[in-house]
């Protein structure tokens, strides 16, 4: 019988399977949002089995093991890693149209040689052959990441973050080349009551006092030239929502202090708003000065199951899609902003809401200035839309308003070493996409303008992303 994970797979036309053949399967890997810790990659991490390489932190898998009914002592509590596996197994085993079954399943086959698919059945053979290959120490995290044919990857980083193992990567002479990304939500969110604890960490590893909006300012390009110097070239911004006014009323400094007086001060929806916009401001001016990119990730509202924040912490898989919301106003007027001054960074955009796409994308279309192909764009499909379905909406949705070509192509936005067969899972859907539009007629078949079309797509751009203009 055909085996499931076969060279066809997803490949639904003979087009398909001749561009990705052809022009996809043998593209490196630049990886420029993830959170892989850069501290395994220094360590060169082996894992002991596969449910600490694949279970531990994945909030993807652990929500589809509540689905299916499994208690949370197999999930995150104190059951054995074996038992924790097993009870992977009988939830994936039937997740039918859920991505995690074709992930689960690529990555035994690529990883481990292993075709047939993961069931109740065959859980414990699979288990004693992936703990013996791993035992044997092919699949630490630095041979994952060179088997994978990883040129790159961006991690996502503190701006208090030392870089110390981003400086052991690179004196190691580790062929792949790990970037950090400066992630500064933590002195962004002022209203979060961990605030006043984070300026004071900021205070002790920029060295300087921090006692008003300029100071923190001064603090903060002292962790952005820290950053730079470890060829930090991306940033990342996540938030729920967009918060920009132009009209404030309210001094950022007069926000600032009164917060850091008082962890416990109530502030209004106008001074979080006011704090907001000079700090983003600021960034994004920084940001452009030193040809960094800007992304923005919003539309997620986190944490809304108390019970089990309390009992798993953070991460821990209750984060949901945000409703209809007015992004739109806010971000426009923040980007008009900083237009009109000349320092509108190169951006990319993602909102977890996929009902968001089109006005996304013409949103792009407004402040795209000839300057570089793509500068403002429309980032991958992200977290619950990174699945067959989310990514190929995503693309019509690009193709109808904007340049494909121009398209920074995938992300893994994940912690594990295993989930660089997401970037094989896209070529393969995006491959799939392009062929059969070609076979519809709706696109010639020209070898020379597809072969570029996937080059820049599935690699070059996110590859000039960080290393070219």
């Amino acid at each position: 019988m055909k085996s499931f994970i076969c060279d066809d797979f997803l490949l639904e036309n003979n087009t398909a399977k001749e561009l990705y053949n052809s022009f996809a399967k043998d593209l490196p890997i630049v990886d420029y949002h993830c959170h892989i810790e850069s501290k395994e990659i220094a360590e060169d991490k082996h894992s002991k089995n596969l449910t600490e390489l694949w279970l531990s932190g994945d909030h993807y898998k652990w929500r589809l093991m509540r689905a299916c009914g499994i208690d949370e002592r197999f999930i995150t509590g104190d059951a054995s890693d074996k038992e924790k596996f097993m009870m992977w197994a009988k939830a994936v085993e039937s997740a039918f149209g859920n991505p995690l079954y074709h992930w689960t399943n690529l990555e035994l086959a690529r990883y481990f040689g292993i075709d047939e698919p993961l069931t109740v059945e065959n859980a414990e053979e699979i288990w004693n052959k992936t703990n013996e290959i791993l035992a044997s120490g092919k699949l630490s995290a630095r041979s994952i990441m060179l088997s994978s044919n990883v040129e790159a990857i961006c991690t996502t980083d503190d701006p208090c973050d030392s870089l110390i193992y981003h400086e052991q990567i690179r004196e190691s002479g580790f062929g792949p080349k790990v970037l950090p990304a400066f992630r500064p939500d933590n002195i962004v969110d002022i209203e979060k009551d961990s605030f006043n604890s984070y300026v004071e960490k900021l205070e002790a590893v920029s060295g300087i006092r921090i006692d008003s909006i300029a100071s923190l300012k001064k603090a903060l390009i002292s962790r952005l030239d820290h950053f730079a110097s470890h060829g930090c070239v991306i940033a990342d911004h996540g938030t729920e929502y967009i918060r920009y006014s132009k009209d404030v009323k309210i001094s950022s400094d007069e926000v600032f202090k009164k917060k850091t007086i008082s962890k416990d001060a109530s502030l209004t929806a106008e001074e979080i708003t006011a704090y907001k916009t000079d700090l983003m401001l600021f960034f994004a001016r920084e940001y452009a000065k030193r040809k960094w990119t800007m992304q923005l990730h919003f539309g997620c509202k986190r944490n809304v199951n108390s019970v089990m924040l309390s009992k798993a912490g953070i991460n821990c898989g209750c984060d949901t899609i945000t409703g209809a919301n007015d992004f739109l106003n806010p971000l426009s007027g923040f980007m008009d902003q900083l237009n009109s001054e000349g320092l509108l960074p190169r951006m990319i955009i993602y909102s977890l809401n996929p009902t968001d796409n089109t006005v996304i994308d013409t949103l792009c279309g407004c402040f795209n200035d000839g300057s570089i192909p793509g500068k403002i764009q429309h980032g991958a499909a992200w977290w619950f839309n990174d699945n067959l379905v989310g990514i190929e909406d995503h693309l019509r949705s690009l193709c109808a308003q904007s340049l494909l070509p121009c398209f920074v192509g995938m992300l893994t936005d994940s912690r594990c070493f295993l989930s660089y067969t997401r970037h094989e899972y896209f070529r393969r859907i995006f491959c799939n996409f392009l062929g059969t539009e070609i076979e519809r007629g709706r696109f010639p078949y020209d070898k020379r303008i597809l072969k570029d079309l996937i080059e820049r797509v599935c690699y070059k751009n996110s590859s000039d992303l960080l290393f070219g203009n």
